[in-house]
C-alpha cells in the first residue's frame, strides 16, 4: 500500500514539474526571444555577435535541461560529447521526443539551426534569428547553398532529416534535404542517435501524459561518416548528386534505425 502511494505521489509530481517546466521554458523564451538577443543586434561586429547570441542559446537550454533533471522528471547520458567540441560540423540526429532537441543543442556553444520561414518573419523571433545567424528556409532555392556555407564558416548546423518528431512504432521516414546538403558540400556527416526510455513527449503527446517513471534520455555521438564512398560508384565513376544523396539517405535510415529497442515501441 505504502508503496502505491508512494508511486502515485511521484507521479503527480512530475506531472507538476514537467507542467513548471514547459511553464518556464515559455517564459524563458519571451525574455529570451523579445529582450535579451534583440539587445546584441546593438552589437555591429556581425561574428562577435552571433558568437554571443548561440552561447546564450546554448546556456538557457543548458539551464532548462538541469531543471527538468533537478525537478526530477528526467535524467540523461551522452556518449562522444567531445566529438561536438568541435567547429564546422554538419550534425544530423533522429528525432523522437520533443527534448532531444534542447539536450542536444544545450551541448553546442556554436549550434546554427533552419528556422521556418515564419519563426524568421515573426515580430518576436526576427531579432534572435537574426543575431544567431540562423538559416532562414525562406529561400528554398537557396537553402542547401546557405546551410554549406554556414558549415564551412565554422557553424555547427544540428538537422533532424525526418522534419518532425518521429511516430512511435512506426518506420523512420528521412527527408532527403539533409542528404542533399552532405553530397553537393561534399561534408562529413556527425550522427546523433538518440533514446528515450519510456517515451515521452513524442509527436502529438500531451505534456502531461508523464510516463510511469522519471524518463531517461541517451546521446550517442557517432564516428563521422565520410561522404567520399557515397559520390563515386565500385568502379570509381561518380555518382549523380540524386543517386548519391538517396544512399546517403537509406545509409541514415539504417544507422537510426532501433528495430527492437524499446523506445522505438513506446514503451
Amino acid at each position: 500500500m505504502a508503496e502505491r502511494w508512494q508511486a502515485r505521489l511521484d507521479h503527480a509530481w512530475r506531472v507538476v514539474g514537467t507542467g513548471i517546466s514547459f511553464a518556464v521554458f515559455g517564459i524563458g523564451g519571451l525574455l529570451l526571444g523579445g529582450l535579451l538577443l534583440p539587445l546584441l543586434l546593438l552589437i555591429r561586429h556581425t561574428a562577435r555577435r552571433r558568437r554571443l547570441a548561440r552561447r546564450l542559446v546554448q546556456f538557457s537550454f543548458a539551464s532548462h535541461v538541469a531543471l527538468m533533471r533537478g525537478l526530477g522528471v528526467m535524467t540523461y547520458e551522452i556518449h562522444g560529447a567531445e566529438r561536438l567540441r568541435r567547429n564546422g560540423l554538419l550534425i544530423l540526429a533522429n528525432h523522437p521526443t520533443l527534448i532531444d532537441v534542447v539536450l542536444l543543442i544545450a551541448q553546442l556553444p556554436n549550434a546554427d539551426c533552419v528556422v521556418k520561414q515564419a519563426v524568421a518573419r515573426n515580430p518576436f523571433m526576427r531579432g534572435p534569428v537574426r543575431a544567431a545567424g540562423y538559416v532562414s528556409n525562406s529561400d528554398g532555392a537557396g537553402l542547401i547553398d546557405d546551410c554549406i556555407a554556414a558549415v564551412r564558416a565554422g557553424g555547427n548546423l544540428v538537422i533532424f532529416p525526418e522534419g518532425t518528431r518521429t511516430v512511435p512504432g512506426q518506420p523512420l521516414h528521412l527527408q532527403r534535404g539533409a542528404a542533399n546538403i552532405a553530397v553537393r558540400g561534399q561534408l562529413d556527416i556527425t550522427p546523433v542517435r538518440i533514446t528515450c526510455r519510456p517515451l515521452t513527449l513524442t509527436k502529438g503527446q500531451k505534456w502531461y501524459r508523464v510516463p510511469s517513471r522519471r524518463f531517461h534520455v541517451q546521446l550517442e555521438v557517432g564516428d563521422d561518416i565520410p561522404i567520399a564512398p557515397f559520390l563515386t560508384g565500385a568502379d570509381g565513376t561518380p555518382r549523380g548528386d540524386a543517386l548519391a544523396a538517396r544512399r546517403v539517405t537509406d545509409h541514415l535510415a539504417h544507422y537510426f534505425d532501433f528495430a527492437g529497442d524499446p523506445s522505438r515501441a513506446g514503451t
